[in-house]
C-alpha cells in the first residue's frame, strides 16, 4: 500500500521516540530542527507510564518550557492531565534523562513568555488560531 500512514498516533510517537534515544536526541524528517524532549508522565487514570515526545523551549537555569498545544485541537492532549495530576516526572534531552517539576504557568507568566515562544515556534499562532482555548504552558524545572 503506497503513502500508508503510522496505524495511530502511538505507533507515530515511537518512532520518533526510536529516532530520538538512536540519534542523541535529534530527529528527521518534519521535526528535523525542532529541539525535542521525551517527556515520561504517568496515566492519571490508568497508572501506565507514557513517553510523549514534545517540541520545548530551552528558557536557561535547567528550565524548558513546553505547550499543550494539541495541534490546535478542541481539547487538551491527555498528557496535560497527567502532568497536572503527577508533576514529578523524567524527561529525557538528548542523551541525559533527569527529574524535573512540571509546573502551568498562571496567566501573567504565560503572557510573558507567549511571545517569545510564537517568535521561537511560529506554527504555535497557527494551532492557537484552530481553537477557542488557552494553549496552556508548562515550565519543567530540573531537580536533581
Amino acid at each position: 500500500m503506497a503513502n500508508s500512514a503510522p496505524s495511530g498516533p502511538s505507533d507515530y510517537n515511537t518512532k520518533i521516540i526510536e529516532e530520538f534515544r538512536a540519534k542523541g536526541g535529534h530527529v528527521g524528517g518534519p521535526w528535523a530542527g525542532i529541539t525535542l524532549i521525551l517527556v515520561h508522565h504517568i496515566g492519571a487514570k490508568s497508572g501506565i507510564e507514557r513517553v510523549s515526545p514534545l517540541a520545548y523551549s530551552l528558557q536557561g537555569d535547567g528550565r524548558f518550557a513546553i505547550w499543550a498545544a494539541n495541534g490546535g485541537s478542541p481539547g487538551h492532549p491527555n498528557w496535560y492531565y497527567n502532568l497536572k495530576a503527577d508533576p514529578r516526572i523524567k524527561v529525557e534531552v538528548d542523551t541525559q534523562t533527569f527529574t524535573v517539576l512540571a509546573q502551568e504557568l498562571d496567566d501573567t507568566a504565560r503572557a510573558e513568555l507567549w511571545p517569545k515562544l510564537l517568535a521561537q515556534y511560529p506554527q504555535l499562532s497557527e494551532a492557537q488560531a484552530k481553537t477557542t482555548r488557552q494553549i496552556p504552558v508548562f515550565m519543567l524545572t530540573r531537580q536533581d
